[in-house]
């Protein structure tokens, strides 16, 4: 889904994937070579940790690969991980190793030390010792400035990281900021920039005509209509013509083809538009002074490591939980001396590591072998420092349907996979177990909260009172429709997902620390109290009841706002607002969506207390990120993604002094100072508990603005063939941030 909160980067997803393979391997001998198959969706094949793109190219790398630091159930980072540190979850306590021991010190300058001690007995999977010098290597290639993966490293406070990167450019951003009359060669050839412009131009020519083409295929605009299936992709241009909507993709973008090419494209890729583009985007100039390391990255020892940040940053804990890549594989050692300040490659050349993009290799349980016809083949790793693991043999195999992967674990071909956890498919697994459970003869079901909630969204810049989104009246009138929502919602999520969800009351997933628990203090039911905040609901009201006290305070909200109210129904409406507003869902047209019923019972609720509510059910849901990009959209259905860190700048924050508005407020154009300060004031304390409270006062202000109602907490589904699978072997308790292979070296085949 298009609409995610990606705080941190992949990288994140990609070490709680590693799980981080905590917990003794013991002493047994290994298994046969029985493969134990696990069926995956499609892979791309970028098995890079340093240029992977999807979750699935992540899992395959991060199996081969040691985390600097490890996590536990929770998604907490473990600091002490050498001799292992026990906590208790579920009434259980479990100790969990790792590679390294952490130090966090907060210097008086409000600098802060995060300093690393290693394991001395690691090697990689070739056999090679694992030291600092490796870690080192790792760091200063996301900080490389012509580093172009999605991990964001190098946005950390760390001391000179600046000044290390600053003075360097990549090629295709020089050419272009030079311009098209440029005549000045001396940090590239006239032939460079001829071939720059030439395929820029064809680039961004194809990619407006290939727009126009599927808007048409679509029914979305009339043949010949270019200006309107530019506007449909969120641009607004004067002439009719594609060079005039070739010309807005360009200001919109820049130089950054792949950028605009991977998000707005229609079909294509930016190697069928632009051939050759990372030559320009991969090759670093320096145009300027640049300070030859990185400051406040330090050794300390051949196994330790000192990280000075300038500031507190309590997201830098989870990128420096990032998979040790080997300096001998990735880089060259004949490049790496330190005290001259040399790190395994030549500042702005990341071709020896980019030389290997499918091909990992780490100290992780299991070694890559081979990527052939959809399947990825690995071997144990008789180096990995918890001991080799228990099945010699591991196979990832490309599932391209939902029902590839539950037949393959009927049928024998797969061991262990993840289907989506429908309706369909919840019989299906019943219907094959002989008790008609999840879990039985041939199947064995494990469910965990999925990292990411569902939720109801209302733009205040476009639902508003006067023209003013803060406004009390504009926050009673957006309240008004929480409300209404909000009461359809346990009827509505019950039907579409029975069991396998719940309802949740704030906008923050389930999984996450910070999440207000219901015997917290200040707890409230979303959008329960009415103008006067009283609660509107007795525990003795039935449904019926309920819906009918929903729409009374609604209309007392309308009041609040503005709204001419006689006989029980509004007539009139208040400069700003309407009587009528439409609600965007990605249904496929045909109501499949969790909240299609909320809607639907909201509609003739509103329309008993005279407003029109109008369902916009879309068959291509890009319409909607089109359109929200656009803020042409007053209230949409949607989910978010989430990361273990509850950082809202992302999407809350409208911006601060030097600090710009987070990448996706648009959505809801938030803008409230009390809120900013609350953020940033959240990243300025590793405590968590403090941070839970912020976090809190954080939620109350998003629900109070009444631009999300959140709706549900859905499960993800993990299926083991309990046939040929040890299911005593598997990971314990697994959680949404501890997979079953976070202690794959344990789990052995019958």
């Amino acid at each position: 889904m298009k609409s995610t909160k990606k705080i941190l980067a992949l990288l994140l997803a990609a070490v709680m994937c590693m799980g981080l393979f905590v917990g003794c391997g013991g002493e047994e001998e290994v298994a046969n070579d029985t493969p134990l198959v696990v069926g995956y969706s499609p892979f791309s094949g970028k098995f890079s940790p340093f240029f992977s793109e999807t979750a699935y190219d992540q899992d395959v790398w991060a199996i081969t690969s040691l985390g600097l630091l490890t996590s536990d159930r929770t998604g907490a980072i473990i600091e002490k991980g050498i001799d292992g540190t026990t906590v208790a979850y579920n009434g259980t306590d479990y100790t969990y190793y790792g590679p390294a021991d952490l130090e966090i010190v907060e210097n008086a300058d409000g600098t802060v030390d995060y300093k690393f001690k290693l394991r001395e007995d690691l090697k990689f999977s070739d056999g090679e010792a694992l030291t600092i010098d490796d870690v080192i290597f790792t760091m200063y290639t996301y900080a490389d400035p012509s580093y172009d993966g999605s991990t964001t490293f190098f946005s950390l406070p760390i001391k000179g990281m600046a000044e290390y990167r600053q003075g360097w450019a990549t090629l295709n951003n020089l050419i272009f900021d030079a311009g098209r009359d440029n005549t000045d060669f001396t940090l590239f050839t006239e032939e460079q920039q001829t071939e720059f412009w030439t395929k820029y131009d064809a680039a961004t020519k194809a990619l407006a005509e290939e727009i126009v083409a599927y808007c048409v295929t679509n029914g979305y605009n009339e043949e010949g209509d270019i200006k309107g299936a530019a506007a449909n992709w969120g641009f607004g241009i004067e002439d009719n013509t594609i060079e005039a909507f070739q010309a807005a993709l360009s200001a919109a973008y820049g130089a950054d083809a792949a950028d605009m090419i991977n998000t707005e494209n229609a079909g294509s890729s930016v190697e069928d538009l632009f051939p050759g583009y990372d030559a320009f985007s991969q090759t670093a100039v320096k145009t300027g002074e640049s300070a030859d390391k990185i400051e406040g990255i330090v050794k300390t020892g051949d196994y330790s490591l000192t990280v000075t940040l300038t500031e507190i940053d309590a997201t830098a804990i989870y990128q420096f939980s990032m998979g040790i890549s080997p300096l001998h594989y990735y880089g060259d050692v004949a490049k790496y001396d330190y005290d001259n300040n040399k790190f395994g490659f030549d500042k702005g050349d990341l071709s020896v590591a980019r030389a290997k993009i499918s091909t990992p290799l780490g100290a992780g349980p299991y070694k890559f072998d081979k990527y052939e016809d959809g399947v990825v083949y690995f071997t144990a790793n008789e180096n990995y420092y918890l001991g080799e693991p228990k099945t010699k043999k591991l196979n990832y195999k490309q599932c391209l349907t939902d029902d590839d992967k539950l037949n393959g674990v009927t049928t024998g071909t797969i061991d262990i996979t993840d289907p989506t956890f429908s309706t369909d498919n919840i019989n299906a697994i019943k219907s094959t177990n002989s008790n008609g459970e999840l879990t039985g003869d041939k199947i064995a079901t494990n469910t965990v909260d999925n990292l990411g909630y569902g939720y109801i969204g209302m733009c205040a810049k476009v639902m508003n009172v006067g023209g003013e989104p803060a406004s009390d009246a504009s926050k009673a009138l957006r309240k008004a429709f929480g409300t209404i929502f909000s009461v359809y919602r346990e009827v509505a999520i019950d039907s579409y997902y029975g069991d396998r969800a719940s309802v949740i009351n704030y906008p923050i997933s389930n999984t996450s620390w910070a999440a207000p628990q219901s015997t917290d203090d200040g707890y409230k039911v979303a959008f329960s109290v009415d103008k006067d905040g009283k609660d509107i609901y007795t525990s003795d009201m039935t449904a019926e009841q309920k819906y009918e006290a929903a729409k009374q305070a609604a209309l007392g909200f309308l009041e609040v706002a503005g709204y001419t109210v006689a006989d029980g129904k509004v007539t009139a409406a208040p400069e700003g607002a309407s009587l009528e507003y439409t609600a965007w869902i990605p249904a496929d047209g045909s109501g499949d969506h969790p909240s299609f019923m909320i809607l639907t019972e909201a509609k003739e609720a509103f329309e008993e207390i005279g407003i029109n509510f109008i369902i916009k059910d879309l068959t291509n849901s890009s319409d909607l990120w089109t359109a929200l990009q656009a803020q042409e959209v007053a209230i949409w259905c949607a989910a978010w993604g989430a990361s273990v860190d509850p950082d809202m700048y992302q999407i809350y924050f409208s911006g601060e002094g030097e600090k710009k508005a987070g990448g996706s407020n648009y959505m809801y154009a938030i803008d409230d100072a009390q809120l900013n300060k609350l953020i940033l004031d959240g990243r300025k304390s590793l405590d968590q508990s403090y941070r839970k409270g912020i976090y809190k006062s954080c939620l109350d202000i998003i629900i109070d603005w009444a631009v999300e109602i959140p709706v549900y907490q859905r499960q993800n589904a993990i299926i083991f063939s309990s046939e040929r699978v040890d299911l005593d072997t598997i990971t314990p308790d697994i959680t949404t941030f501890y997979g079953w292979m976070s202690e794959i070296q344990n789990t052995k085949l019958k």
